[in-house]
């Protein structure tokens, strides 16, 4: 049986290897040892190149006459959701829309601790003793166990 800690042994074998900041994000094995493999990178995106060297040491080293299987690796891409520490570390400054049960947020990324992240956002308000709003930056701390969802708010400007 082909096991995760195998693959991601080998996986992190070639990772290391190439030490370009590649991590794991999420390994999966089917029943019918379908094995689908997320890959992310600390700085910058992952390249083809990571994918195929990654793939081919995993490849080389599992016997297809002991067990047949199917490997897929990819990148995580950028219309899904982060779903490990180091993602959100990546995405330190930039704008993130996170989904938890007490509702919805958006915020510039500003921190990731051990349990939470913060959010940054501007709102405008009536302060006490002005006449008009003022924009007031608001920081705001989610515990990961809050989030539902986080996902990079993609802007083109």
């Amino acid at each position: 049986m082909i096991t995760k800690k195998l693959v991601t042994e080998l996986a992190e074998e070639r990772m290391k290897e190439r030490d370009n900041g590649l991590f794991i994000v999420e390994l999966t094995i089917s029943t019918r040892n379908v094995i689908r493999l997320e890959l992310d990178k600390h700085n910058g995106g992952v390249t083809v190149e990571d994918c195929v060297s990654v793939s081919r040491n995993i490849e080389h080293n599992l016997d297809r006459e002991e067990q047949d299987f199917e490997l897929h690796v990819s990148s995580a891409g950028l219309d899904k959701p982060l779903r490990v520490h180091a993602q959100y570390v990546k995405n330190i400054g930039r704008s993130l829309e996170v989904k938890t049960a007490a509702g919805d947020t958006e915020g510039k990324l500003t921190e990731v601790k051990a349990e939470s992240i913060v959010l940054e956002r501007e709102e405008k308000q009536l302060l006490e003793g002005k006449k008009k709003k003022e924009t007031v930056v608001i920081q705001e701390e989610l515990p990961f166990v809050d989030i539902i969802e986080a996902r990079v708010i993609i802007s083109f400007k």
